[in-house]
């Protein structure tokens, strides 16, 4: 099979292409949050930040790469097909309209435009700039051959170049210290942990399983069509594109810390953000941070519709691409008028239930080839992980069900008899259990099928 050598410029368009739909809403506001809360702590906060936040999406497209699947349903298909669909639909359906995708609208009409009108008109301008703001996500995602003019080409370069006015007065002329910012009592003695999971909120994991189908398309359309090429082409570019989100992540963790010199511990990210920019810049700073916000939270919004509807699509072929578009768009407008502290409140028990499932799909779809892609060893690692992800995803819900009786008994019994319950890590030693039983199971079949074949030749 034909393949076409790629240059260093193909490379850049694909890696560009894949930083659009990586760094959006979440990418900007949580590090800035993540700094602030974190203080002199925050390089310890912001390395477990990367773990989750970049180490595991490069993981993720490696997974893909390395299994040579088309995307999300034939990665986690050796564990069974229908965890496989329900899976794909919990990821589509967080990823898309349900949370991540509304997000991309409601955040930077948070930063660059709430702050300016009244709580009673909020809704009338969320409204109209929502409708706008989808109305220019559906044309840019209609045709998926079209995603990478559309984001790697025309909206990243203005995106990186606005970024970099903010990090060069950010950096010529400081708001403060870092090493000399206070802490909050969480960040005192478990920086990395809470580090590690504020990196959920990224959600970046989860996008760099449902990207794998637009990645692979993508460089098919450069001329590449052999599985083996694809997949290296496919690695190398989010190497680049993952590298530099790390250095830019380290950057507004950074910036967040330095910015308690001068201002208290904002509520979220985005309203930090604002203040900051304010104070370098003034009135025109957030100008500027308005135009990026909007700017990388349209480019992700495109990369998460044309992913959603690829991925269903795919799957349900019955219904076309351009429905699910439309479902994608339509959906994510009306959810985004619901309000970004409600979207963040309710995404994220769904993130403390997904992303243990979604790590060990990662690393085992990484190591199957030491145990032959036996689906044994998918199955109980994942069968062990489902339960503690359930619970973490009950102690993050909103307290309408967090402080149910109920509720509160399970989370008393798991904290009382799982490790590292109490920083929602409670998942990590029956993934290993269940990992172990799954490895042993499969060297006993090994071992038998190897004994039947030597007692046969005998």
């Amino acid at each position: 099979m034909q393949t076409q050598k790629l240059s260093l410029k193909h490379y850049l368009i694909i890696g560009s292409m894949l930083f659009g739909m990586f760094f959006g809403a979440g990418n900007l506001i949580f590090p800035i949050h993540l700094g602030q809360l974190a203080g002199a702590h925050w390089l310890t906060a912001g390395l477990g930040f990367l773990l989750t936040g970049t180490l595991l999406p490069l993981l993720g497209i490696i997974a893909i790469s390395v299994t040579r699947s088309s995307g999300i349903y034939e990665l986690a298909r050796p564990i069974g097909k229908r965890y496989a669909t329900l899976f794909m639909i919990l990821t589509c359906a967080t990823l898309g309209p349900l949370f991540a995708t509304p997000r991309t609208a409601t955040t930077p009409f948070q930063i660059g435009i709430a702050g300016h009108v009244s709580a009673s008109q909020a809704p009338l301008y969320l409204g109209i700039y929502s409708l706008i703001f989808f109305g220019i996500t559906y044309w840019a995602s209609r045709k998926p051959s079209g995603i990478m003019d559309a984001i790697g080409k025309l909206l990243n370069p203005a995106f990186l170049i606005l970024l970099a006015l903010i990090f060069g007065f950010a950096f010529i002329k400081p708001l403060g210290t870092a090493h000399t910012a206070k802490v909050t009592a969480a960040y005192q003695g478990g920086a990395f942990l809470n580090g590690f999971l504020q990196g959920y909120n990224t959600m970046d994991a989860l996008a760099a399983l449902l990207f794998g189908i637009v990645v692979v398309n993508a460089i098919r359309g450069l001329g590449q069509h052999n599985p083996t090429a694809i997949a290296k082409t496919a690695a190398k570019s989010s190497l680049l594109s993952i590298t530099l989100e790390a250095l830019i992540y380290l950057g507004l963790i950074w910036i967040g810390a330095t910015s308690l010199t001068v201002f208290k511990l904002s509520a979220d990210g985005g309203l930090a953000f604002s203040q900051i920019a304010k104070a370098f810049l003034g009135i025109s700073g957030e100008i500027i941070l308005a135009v990026m916000a909007t700017l990388t939270c349209l480019t992700t919004a495109v990369g998460l519709s044309s992913s959603f509807s690829e991925a269903l699509h795919a799957k349900f072929p019955r219904i076309a691409y351009r429905t699910w578009n439309r479902l994608a768009c339509g959906a994510s407008f009306l959810i985004a008028n619901i309000g970004l502290d409600q979207i963040i409140a309710w995404s994220t028990p769904m993130l403390m239930f997904l992303y243990p499932l979604a790590i060990t799909l990662i690393m085992l779809s990484i190591a199957s080839p030491l145990f032959r892609h036996d689906p044994i060893v998918y199955r109980w690692t994942t069968a062990f992980t489902l339960i503690p992800a359930g619970l973490d995803a009950l102690n993050a819900a909103p307290a309408v069900i967090s402080r149910q009786t109920w509720v509160q008994q399970l989370l008393a019994l798991d904290d009382k008899y799982l490790p590292f319950a109490k920083y929602g890590m409670d998942w990590i030693a029956p993934a290993l259990i269940g990992l172990a039983i799954g490895l042993s199971v499969t060297a006993i079949r090994w071992a038998i099928t190897a004994h039947t074949v030597k007692t046969d030749q005998e």
